[in-house]
Order: C-alpha cells, then structure tokens, then sequence
C-alpha cells in the first residue's frame, strides 16, 4: 500500500502557493473579468486557469522540465506563441476599450457567455511563458524524481484547491457590485491599463 509523501506536498505547497500569488497575465485577466463582466463569466474564467495548471502540474510531475533541457528550441517555440498571444490579448483590449461608449460595459457583460469566457482562460495560461517557466523549472524541483499516485493526486489537490481559491477570490472581489459599478464609470482608463500591462508583461517574456 503506497502512502502519501507529506513532505513533498508540502515542499509543492510552499513553492506552488507563491507562484501562484505573485501578479501576472492570469491575475490581470481575472481581475479585469470580474469587473467588466459578470461573477458567473469570471469564475468560468478562473475554470480554464486551473484546469491548465493542473495540467502543467501533471507534466512537471512527470517530468517536462527535462523534455525543455533537451529541446530547449520547445521551449522557445512555447515562449514565442505566448508571448505573441499576450501582446494580441492586451491591444485588443487597448483597441476595444478606444471604441467604447457609455454604457458599453454594462451591455459587454450581458453578452459574455461561459463558453467563451472558460477559452478566454484556458488559452491565456497555456500560453503564458510565466507560467510554463515556474511548473518547467521551479515547481519540478520541488517534486521529487518518482512519487506514488497518492502522493501524485495529493499534489495536484494542492494545485486545484490553491489556484481555484486564489483566483476564486479575486474574481468574487472584483465582481462585487460596488467594484464593478466603479468599473463602469472608468472602464476605458481600466481597458487601457490592463491591455498596457498585459502588453507589457508579453513583451518582457519575448525579450528575457
């Protein structure tokens, strides 16, 4: 009977619970989610999230970050298509957020499906160059060489039950009524801001 190896959940746990904390193109996709559009869209978009996590946490359990050390060309190829999403993602934001008129937010969240949002997520982290890195690299180093499946399912329950209640927060935060009501009166200069620094973060992960 394998048992699970406590200690290596909870090297993952305190590696992974950093990562995830620390602010980058799923955070601000979350955030702006949530206050332009509805709580249901937003959670659907923190869905996409962690379903990629769990997925990136699966291949760096099993070994992925050693496929990169010997393709490393695999790795920019990752790179490049992320970062090329992320500066796609970010100025059409910009570009929709110019477009807007009065009221455009309000009428955008009534049309936002979960189909779309669910997508929305799941391409902005499988894409997301911060995020290959960190489970490629860091979150390998944490887990050992060869675990049991229990020890295996335990590690992937600390992926799910952190990202969902990390981003799950933030996205009943920012849907609240009183946040996404001040949204609306600003949603142009927020549009602009969070495009900018989704652009942003895409053109630091090309040129690192």
């Amino acid at each position: 009977m394998h048992l699970i190896d406590w200690s290596a959940v909870l090297a993952v746990f305190s590696v992974y619970i950093t990562g995830v904390i620390i602010p980058g193109p799923n955070f601000v996709a979350v955030l702006h989610k949530a206050a332009s559009s509805t709580r249901s869209a937003a959670l659907a978009m923190v869905a996409g999230i962690v379903l990629v996590n769990l997925f990136w946490a699966t291949c760096a359990i099993l070994g992925v970050g050693i496929v990169f050390a010997t393709f490393p060309w695999v790795a920019l190829i990752v790179k490049v298509l992320g970062a090329a999403y992320l500066l796609w993602f970010g100025s059409r934001l910009i570009s929709k957020a110019n477009e807007k008129q009065p009221g455009a937010a309000a009428e955008m969240a009534q049309t936002d499906d979960l189909k779309s949002s669910f997508v929305q997520g799941f391409l902005t982290n499988i894409v997301n160059p911060k995020s290959m890195a960190f489970f490629a690299a860091v979150f390998a180093s944490a887990a050992p060489a060869h675990v049991s499946w229990p020890t295996f399912a335990a590690m992937l329950g600390v992926v799910l039950v952190v990202a969902g209640s990390w981003y799950s927060f933030l996205a009943l935060v920012m849907s609240h009524g009183g946040v996404a009501a001040r949204y609306r009166k600003s949603a142009v200069m927020v549009d602009r801001l969070c495009g900018s620094l989704i652009v942003f973060l895409g053109i630091r992960q090309l040129i690192r």
